[in-house]
């Protein structure tokens, strides 16, 4: 069975499953429990799923257990190779009723999503790539971006759920979502590293790096960046919202796509290889702002 041919349910979604009760699963679970959703939850740490209780939601000791009665399953778990993991190996899927539709919001490559999807289909199970950006914050106040891959009847089926979590955009078929959110990776990790530099420039040279960001907001030189994590710079504060680690795994993948595609991303592989030197000296669990880190180190002012 092909995706194109999955019938669509006409049922209104009720039942949530969400797997994977992280930084980010918990505040989408707690704002689906608050939305009057029903909701089950599972995470490979038991207790981390155990604080959803209070919300009203149900918590399962394995997904199969958790998918079993959903019409909507999330899934927020590390990387493709988990979500595969989880999916096709500890049950889930086979657990799922034919009509489920799986919603995938981690960031993988869309090549894993584009598997997911086909491997899924065959048991009449239907799937959107739907990762998201705006982090925490984001997700707690459902102000998410979110970009999603495949059928266009499926997207409109998953809205009810997805304008509790923030703005979503159907982007294209299978796999578009992941690779909307590389883009997004690509741009972010790439902007923090020339506003971190551009900073510390400035510092080097005597001027006071906090009045530099105050002075070039709102001008072309203006980006969120610049406000939240040219803030984070200037306060030295780099407690993880989006780790270090994290934004390396997005350019890999955005690389790996990108040599997948045939496509030259030469930018790209540079702050590959400034994150992944940051990592090497030891800042894979600060925030992705902390590139900051490395780029002051290489200038002698740590």
């Amino acid at each position: 069975m092909t995706t194109d041919a999955l019938p669509t349910p006409a049922t209104p979604l009720k039942t949530i499953a969400v797997l994977g009760i992280g930084f980010m699963g918990f505040p989408i679970a707690r704002r689906l429990c608050e939305a009057g959703f029903t909701v089950h939850a599972w995470n490979r740490s038991l207790d981390k799923a155990e604080r959803l209780r209070p919300f009203g939601a149900t918590v399962h000791s394995r997904p199969g257990d958790a998918v079993r009665e959903a019409d909507l399953v999330i899934s927020l778990l590390e990387n493709g190779v988990v979500v595969g993991d989880v999916l096709f190996q500890q049950g889930a899927a086979d657990a799922m009723r034919p009509g489920t539709l799986v919603l995938d919001m981690a960031s993988i490559k869309p090549a894993e999503a584009r598997d997911h999807a086909a491997r899924l289909s065959e048991r009449g199970v239907a799937h959107l790539d739907a990762p998201v950006s705006g982090g925490t914050v984001g997700a707690e106040q459902g102000t998410l971006a979110i970009m999603a891959g495949g059928r266009a009847a499926d997207f409109e089926r998953a809205l009810p759920a997805l304008q509790v979590l923030g703005r979503a955009t159907h982007v294209g078929p299978h796999g578009a979502g992941q690779l909307a959110k590389l883009a997004n990776q690509m741009i972010v990790g790439i902007t923090i590293g020339a506003v971190a530099e551009a900073l510390l420039f400035a510092a080097k040279g005597g001027a006071d790096m906090a009045k530099v960001r105050e002075a070039i907001g709102g001008g072309f030189a203006e980006s969120r960046i610049l406000q939240l994590h040219g803030q984070r710079m200037v306060e030295r504060d780099f407690a993880p919202r989006a780790r270090m680690s994290v934004q390396l795994k997005d350019m890999r993948n955005a690389l790996d796509t990108a040599a997948d595609i045939g496509f030259d991303a030469p930018v790209t592989a540079l702050f590959e290889s400034l994150y992944a030197s940051g990592i090497e000296h030891g800042l894979t669990d600060l925030d992705h702002s902390g590139l900051f880190v490395e780029l002051a180190s290489r200038n002698g002012m740590s």
